[in-house]
Parts: C-alpha cells; structure tokens; sequence
C-alpha cells in the first residue's frame, strides 16, 4: 500500500470513517493471518487474533492519526499477540498439569512426574539460554516489563528484546512439546 495513502486512510479512521477502516483491513488482515499463523500453526486461532487486533485498532482509532507506519504498528501488535498466546499456553497447560495433580486417581503418580519433569526441563531450558536471552525472558516473563523497559535497562535496541524474547519462547515450546511426546 502506498505510504501516503496510508496515512490518509489512517487520519480519515481517526476521524471515524469506516471506509478507511475497511480498505486498512482488506490490505493488511490476510497479510496479518499468514504472519501469525507462522507462529501458531493455527489457522483458525490465527484468523481469531487478526480480529481481536483489529477491533482494538477500531476502538482506538482516534490514536492513529499520529502513526507513521501503520503496517509497523500492526505487526508490533501482533508480535504482542503471539507472545501473549504463548503466554497464555504456558499458563493453561501449568493449570491443567495442577489439575491432574489434584485428582486422587491412579494416573495421579504419573501425572505428577509429568509435572515435575515439565517444570524442572523449562527451568533447565531457560537456564541453559544464552546469558543475554535469559535475562531478557527473566525481566520479561518473571519481573513483568515491559519490551520498551528491557530495552531501556539493558540499553539495547527494542527489535533485539523482541527478537530474544520470540527466541526463548520457541525453545520452551520445544520443550514442552519434547515432555509432552516423552510422557504422554
């Protein structure tokens, strides 16, 4: 899409004008859907999020008259997307593995090494990361900051933060996927 379209479409959404919303989303949602689909290998979940993130753009529609690159603030709200899904899964699946704990039966010994070894190869994955990486995942995941903060502290560019963080998170999906063939 030419730039200064862009911004012309962005100004006139800020403005409330449908239309410019609708041409924003008929170029860039299919481009969005394959983007995170790479990630998630989940088309359906994939087409989800490219809805979630642009509902939120609608909403806030009145912010967007002051973005320069639409297509680099879609993509950044995709990549938070993406972590959060993961995130997300990690959360659920920790749950789940409570769950089965929690239950009195048979396969509760089983479950229970299960639990213990995905805990204990997660923590070893991202004790074995690169120092950098580590601390980046640790600031971002355990003490809760913000990709602009780490990037700050660490006096490192924002796209290295995303890029270490995209990293460790492939690794503890690898590692969870490896318990889960392993125990399952």
């Amino acid at each position: 899409m030419d730039k200064n379209l862009e911004l012309v479409y962005l100004q006139n959404m800020a403005n409330d004008d449908q239309r410019s919303f609708d041409a924003l989303f008929m170029y860039y949602q299919p481009k969005l859907i394959h983007f995170i689909a790479g990630f998630i290998k989940d088309n359906e979940e994939a087409r989800d999020m490219s809805q979630d993130i642009f509902f939120k753009i609608w909403t806030n529609r009145a912010t967007f008259s002051n973005v320069s690159s639409f297509k680099s603030y879609l993509f950044q709200m995709a990549r938070h997307a993406i972590y959060d899904y993961y995130d997300h899964s990690l959360v659920k699946q920790k749950f789940e593995i409570k769950q089965i704990n929690q239950s009195d039966s048979e396969d509760s010994i089983e479950a229970n090494l299960f639990a213990k070894e995905l805990e204990l190869s997660l923590d070893l994955a991202v004790e074995n990361m690169p120092p950098q990486r580590k601390l980046i995942y640790t600031m971002s995941r355990k003490e809760g900051l913000s990709n602009d903060e780490i990037a700050i502290r660490l006096n490192l560019n924002k796209r290295t933060v995303e890029n270490q963080i995209t990293l460790a998170l492939a690794t503890l999906r690898k590692i969870t996927k490896l318990v889960n063939l392993l125990f399952l």
